[in-house]
């Protein structure tokens, strides 16, 4: 797919033209109308955080959609014993955000930043006001949040029926495709620390890194520091059963 036209709407930044490139890998922005892409750009602004800062808070009012530049974000909840549940880790190109974005209710996680991150905020007032003066594109936004559902039906009916080594294949072949997204060039590199893949699973840290080495064995992946190196997408397929996202 030929990379969409990005405005110089972004606002001005030395990384800014890196930051269009990094809109451009994602296919669902890639495939919103023309005018939705631009009015994303011209409302969006950048903020940055610091490592560990929070995004918002699970119960936060709505404050529009994002989208990871740099970094990645965590999006998951802490328990009142302390134990952590991670729901998804984002990385660079993808959005998020559009739950609260279409209901106006809160937020329903914490977004926490890995490392230093920069995010796009488009605000959710003036982009409300865009869409529903031009309505037609809020079907761009259900998209959006279909993609994510369907790949939640997935990974709930992985944890009933699949062994740890598929369910590991199919989520490290989902996020190399983008989240249930089968137009997407799927990334060779996943900077995807162990504790974090761990917490997506549902497993310990150590049975995690047991079923990675399994896999790397097998030449399916290279484990390097903070990342995973995917080698063999076919063979990660095949040992996920799936011939791509959700089959």
């Amino acid at each position: 797919m030929a990379s969409p036209d990005i405005p110089a709407s972004l606002p001005a930044d030395p990384a800014a033209s890196g930051w269009h490139a990094v809109l451009a890998t994602d296919a669902w922005f890639g495939q919103c109308p023309p005018a939705l892409r631009d009015a994303l750009c011209a409302l969006g602004r950048v903020q940055r955080l610091a490592p560990g800062e929070c995004l918002f808070r699970r119960g936060d009012a709505a404050d529009g959609l994002l989208c990871v530049l740099e970094g990645a974000v965590r999006v998951g909840a802490v328990g009142q014993d302390g134990s952590q549940t991670l729901l998804a880790f984002v990385e660079p190109g993808r959005w998020f955000g559009e739950i609260s974005l279409i209901d106006g209710r809160p937020r329903t996680h914490d977004a926490v930043a890995e490392g230093p991150t920069v995010v796009l905020r488009v605000p959710q007032a003036p982009l409300r006001q865009w869409l529903d003066t031009y309505p037609a594109h809020w079907q761009a936004i259900a998209q959006l949040a279909c993609a994510k559902l369907r790949m939640l039906f997935g990974v709930v009916e992985d944890i009933a029926r699949l062994p740890l080594a598929a369910r590991l294949a199919r989520r490290l072949w989902l996020e190399a495709h983008g989240w249930d997204d089968r137009t997407a060039a799927p990334r060779r590199t996943l900077r995807l620390p162990q504790e974090q893949l761990a917490l997506l699973l549902g497993v310990s840290r150590q049975t995690a890194n047991k079923a990675l080495r399994a896999l790397e064995a097998e030449g399916v992946l290279s484990l390097r520091y903070g990342s995973i190196e995917l080698i063999d997408l076919d063979r990660l397929a095949r040992v996920g059963e799936m011939a791509g996202p959700g089959s």
